[in-house]
């Protein structure tokens, strides 16, 4: 007996489904047999998209920003730091 993996799917191709599904030009049925898919498969994604809809048009900054900016700040104060150490050492030297 072999397992039978299971498939993964993109997010650019959940969204393709996603935004046929919501234009409504064809069935969730239809839509399910074009790309081989569950109908039940086709609505979780679809609620899923309605739910995160309003993250698109939020504050602006997303978790992923926050954690760049704070990186960045750990940066600049490495560099700061290591900019002091050098003069101590120019100085020292001299």
């Amino acid at each position: 007996m072999t397992k039978n993996s299971r498939r993964k799917f993109s997010a650019d191709f959940k969204a393709k489904v996603v935004l046929e599904a919501f234009k409504e030009r064809s069935t969730i049925e239809d839509l399910a047999r074009k790309y081989e898919l569950h109908p039940t498969q086709i609505n979780t994604w679809k609620r899923e998209a309605t739910a995160n809809l309003s993250s698109v048009f939020g504050s602006g900054k997303s978790e992923g920003q926050t954690d760049v900016e704070q990186q960045t700040e750990k940066l600049y104060a490495q560099i700061g730091q290591l900019k002091v150490e050098n003069d101590f050492l120019k100085k020292k030297l001299f």
